[in-house]
């Protein structure tokens, strides 16, 4: 709804500056705290004009002309700013709109393909806490671009190949199996194994480089225990992901870009563009003119490729199916992701967009697979769970056990996703469980709090019977300063996802989501509505808390977090 208010305010503004003399593709609209929208527009047509900005404002403001029937009420110069008002119409017809689209509220506006890599977690032991962010910035985005109408292809990319996974390989041939812990679990036991022999051990390393060459080459029962290692450890991620609420849609294998010849052809790609020369007998990339000092190795000495070549085809891949391919990386991946979209760029490739996060971790420090001092988001996980499940035995100890562990897995996996993806990608952040589960803070508990207080509101109206969601309602009595806050903030939810579309930056609308809950409180705290005596007028509320319990249900599943119509 607001997409279509800031549709006609453009219209209204293009007419007006044109008819005050000037010329200007982009209005400059902005938030405003005096206003539902500000234009900043006089500010640039200023210095053109020769005239302040404050006079050019006055003068646009002079020309405006509101067709009946707006989203628009009026549009008034304060100073050098042009700000605006919604109209009733905007108000009421967002009530009648979420009444109507219900589910479908705010979405389904844009078009396009999109194929979009996250977690990507090399198969050698489990999901650990460093590895949460990115499942879940891009669970969230993944969400977030779907509801906004995109054909999105979620991915995770397999290293089945690498040099990690020779060693997993390598193990599984060395060291015993268990076959009764978690497989993912079980792969990093002898991966940690595995590291401490070869460290004792250098010479065995030669071992694990002929598998590199062999699983190369395609020797066929190299590549068998490559699989077969990779397979125990991604059944276990995916168990693991499950529990978080992400899901992915297609596991592409590196090796697979090997095996088609995609490697191989896109060396000779990069080779034809001049750039390539050899360096203590690799192959390197010279990428200096993009302001890399530092050559990219797309070729070892003994001729394999690298993760780097290979997610060189992948991209290439990926860009020729797809309008726009997003990866969700870690910031140690800052400079091969430069190097990487420069090449693609050097041989003429679409390159993608690339969200950098920062990494999270526990008041107890950093995580390393390799040396085993990691903490498991199955770990994690189950520790949320169990405190979820103290706090809500706490705040209802009347409720039977599965009711108590129902709200205590929604909320607790509710309180990790929200507490990661408040944060903007490019903050580094702390994971604190009990700050994430404090309902009085306004995390995720407390916005899942907000849809079940509105059930809980909507269950009552309907046993005292006076609520029947079919009939018609008067939205045009909602009228008081926190029933048209609500619904303002409510309208909202297409320009939010339209944003965070455009600009990748999922903690925005995390915030959205609080600032709804906090509306949706701030109303019900404001005004009676069951209790109104005008049976008109308590339809209405009643029918506005419905549609914030509607449009909070959308918010939280856009954020991957479960909707409880109890807590």
């Amino acid at each position: 709804m607001f997409l279509d208010f800031i549709d006609q305010v453009t219209s209204i503004l293009n007419d007006a500056v044109s008819s005050a003399g000037f010329e200007a593709d982009d209005m400059e609209l902005g938030p405003s705290q005096h206003a539902d929208l500000s234009s900043r527009i006089a500010f640039r047509l200023a210095s053109v004009a020769k005239q302040s900005p404050k006079d050019v404002a006055e003068k646009i403001a002079g020309e405006i002309v509101i067709p009946k029937g707006s989203l628009v009420e009026k549009v008034e110069a304060l100073g050098p700013y042009l700000n605006i008002w919604a109209s009733r119409n905007f108000i009421e017809g967002t009530v009648l709109a979420i009444r109507e689209q219900k589910e479908a509220f705010g979405g389904n506006f844009s078009e396009g393909r999109i194929l979009l890599e996250h977690t990507s977690a090399n198969p050698n032991g489990p999901l650990h806490v460093g590895h949460i962010r990115n499942s879940i910035i891009g669970d969230t985005l993944g969400r977030i671009l779907k509801r906004a109408g995109y054909d999105v292809e979620l991915h995770y990319y397999v290293n089945d190949m690498g040099r990690q996974i020779a060693i997993v390989s390598w193990a599984l041939g060395h060291f015993e199996f268990d076959e009764s812990s978690k497989p993912d679990h079980a792969i990093a036991d002898v991966y940690i194994k595995a590291n401490a022999e070869l460290n004792a051990h250098p010479e065995k390393v030669a071992e694990i480089d002929k598998l590199m060459q062999l699983v190369e080459k395609g020797d066929a029962a190299t590549i068998e225990t490559f699989d077969k290692a990779v397979g125990l450890a991604v059944s276990g991620i995916k168990e693991t992901l499950k529990k978080m609420n992400v899901a992915h849609d297609e596991f592409p294998k590196e090796s697979g870009f090997i095996r088609s010849g995609d490697v191989s052809r896109i060396v000779e790609e990069i080779k034809a563009t001049g750039r390539t020369e050899i360096d203590n007998g690799a192959l390197v990339v010279d990428l200096k003119d993009y302001g890399f000092e530092k050559t990219l190795v797309i070729q070892r000495t003994d001729g394999t490729s690298l993760y780097t070549t290979r997610d060189l085809a992948y991209h290439e891949w990926k860009g020729e199916r797809a309008d726009r391919i997003i990866d969700v990386f870690g910031a140690d991946h800052k400079l091969i992701s430069g190097q990487l979209k420069a090449t693609l760029n050097a041989i003429g490739k679409k390159e993608p967009e690339f969200v950098i996060f920062e990494f999270v971790s526990l008041p107890e420090g950093s995580m390393s697979t390799r040396s085993g001092k990691f903490i498991s988001a199955d770990d994690l996980l189950d520790q949320i769970k169990t405190q979820a499940y103290e706090e809500v035995d706490k705040r209802r100890p009347e409720m039977p056990d599965d009711f108590k562990a129902d709200v205590a897995e929604i909320v607790g996996i509710g309180a990790v996703r929200y507490d990661i993806i408040k944060v903007s990608p490019e903050k580094s952040t702390v994971f604190d469980w009990k700050e994430a589960l404090d309902f009085e803070k306004q995390g995720g508990p407390f916005i899942q709090y907000s849809h079940a207080r509105a059930c809980s509101i909507l269950q009552k109206a309907k046993d005292e019977g006076i609520w029947k969601p079919e009939e018609p309602i008067n939205a045009a009595l909602l009228v008081e300063d926190s029933e048209v806050s609500l619904i303002k903030k409510m309208a909202m939810f297409d320009h939010m996802l339209d944003q965070c579309a455009k600009e990748l930056r999922p903690h925005t609308f995390a915030i959205y989501a609080r600032e709804l809950a906090d509306a949706f409180n701030q109303f019900y705290r404001f005004v009676s509505v069951l209790n109104a005596e005008d049976e008109q007028l308590r339809s209405s509320r009643i029918a506005l808390v419905d549609c914030a319990r509607m449009v909070l249900a959308n918010t939280l599943d856009t954020l991957g977090l479960g909707a409880p119509e109890s807590m």
